[in-house]
């Protein structure tokens, strides 16, 4: 096992880290630039979204497949190939001429993604000593919030100086220095041992989370969340577009740099852990996200902007919660009741506009925001059935980050 000082480790934290800006960069780059798309290609906002949606869908079904796949086959192989994909089709988006075309290469595009989140974090817990374990971690979950925000603010200015392909262009390279990084410097697995695939198995560990109430009921909360807030970004973009704001799409993407609060809300998650029952912090981050949801009625973009920031701290404190109740109450096969939440969460990402966008047509923005307050009403409703369900004896320890949740869904051991 490697140690912090050693120089695998370096390499191990750094392919890992600037694989993690590439990926998650590419995955939601396309979120600012909706309202370009929705001009450029006469579409409804709801048509528009699908372009987002729909690399959220694929990659959230792919974490099934790489989960179950790299206990076979290895995860550095699996990686490798997953990296070679997202390689191929970024160039391939660069190309697209027409708007069925974008949503197959999107379509393409997050099932590739889904490699990183899938398979990272059991990488290291195989060949890493704990303490350089944590850390490299760290790292890899701060590499994955910088991905993330800096693909949207990235594609939102390449549109603005020239063309919405350009952010590709850009990534593109990158996931080219990605992929000789990956074989030159990516140490190869040292203590993996090879598992027969089973099919039948995993079906049949996941129907069993499905049918335990607390875990069907917390991945339904985490969906639920999503659901709403990640469309809440998508049809604020299409406000911000147009009068009394008229912001360019570079201007629409730093409205993304609110998730930094997010950053903070999922680090107090374990001190709120520690002071309440987890559904009542669960159900504190819900009351937040819905004053955060109010806050954007106010008139002026300062209160649209405060509101989001508001809004990214109580999502991150519910997501963070919610993860490490299902880490808590899987009584067996963590990895894949993790992979199952993951599954409900990236769903939640990509039908939430559907929802939302029948309030859109109805009464623009305060539309979204009742909508926006009906789903997080239910998601209270959710919390307090959460209450009747105690911790098990076993897992007093407060709730592990949401990222590492999130990249924690191969780990079978």
């Amino acid at each position: 096992m490697y140690g912090k000082g050693s120089r695998q480790y370096r390499q191990m934290t750094a392919v890992l880290s600037f694989a993690a800006v590439v990926v998650f960069a590419n995955l939601h780059a396309l979120q600012p630039l909706l309202p370009e798309l929705s001009r450029l290609f006469l579409l409804t906002p709801l048509q528009a979204s699908w372009s987002y949606a729909v690399g959220t869908l694929t990659l959230g079904l792919s974490l099934l497949f790489y989960s179950a796949v790299s206990d076979a086959i290895g995860r550095r192989t699996l990686l490798g190939i997953s990296l070679l994909g997202m390689t191929f089709s970024t160039v391939l988006l660069t190309q697209v001429e027409s708007y069925s075309a974008l949503l197959w290469g999107r379509a393409l595009q997050g099932f590739f993604l889904g490699g990183l989140p899938a398979i990272a974090v059991a990488y290291l817990g195989e060949e890493l000593e704990k303490p350089a374990l944590l850390s490299a971690v760290g790292i890899y979950i701060s590499a994955s919030s910088l991905g993330g925000i800096s693909g949207r603010v990235l594609a939102g200015f390449s549109a603005e100086l020239g063309h919405w392909q350009w952010v590709f262009w850009l990534w593109s390279l990158l996931a080219i220095l990605l992929l000789l990084a990956f074989w030159r410097y990516l140490p190869a697995s040292q203590h993996f041992v090879a598992k027969t695939f089973s099919a039948r198995q995993a079906l049949k560990d996941n129907w069993f989370h499905l049918r335990q109430p607390v875990l069907l009921l917390t991945f339904l909360l985490g969906g639920l969340n999503f659901f709403i807030y990640l469309n809440q970004y998508t049809y604020i973009a299409f406000v911000l577009a147009e009068p009394p704001y008229a912001l360019s799409s570079g201007w629409i993407g730093l409205l993304f740099l609110t998730y930094l609060t997010g950053t903070l809300g999922s680090a107090i998650s374990g001190k709120a852990a520690r002071r309440m029952a987890m559904p009542q912090g669960m159900a504190l981050g819900v009351v937040i996200m819905m004053v955060g949801t109010l806050c954007t009625l106010l008139p002026g973009l300062v209160f649209i902007v405060l509101g989001f920031f508001i809004s990214a701290f109580g999502f991150f404190l519910t997501h963070s919660l919610a993860t490490g109740w299902v880490n808590q109450h899987a009584t067996r096969a963590k990895a894949s009741a993790s992979a199952l939440y993951l599954v409900f969460y990236y769903l939640g990402a990509s039908t939430g506009g559907l929802y939302l966008h029948l309030f859109w047509q109805w009464q623009g923005w305060a539309g979204v925001v009742l909508g926006s307050l009906i789903g997080y009403g239910l998601a209270l409703w959710l919390c307090a059935r959460l209450r009747g369900f105690p911790l098990p004896v076993m897992a007093a320890a407060p709730p592990i980050s949401p990222a590492a949740a999130a990249t924690r869904v191969t780990d079978r051991r």
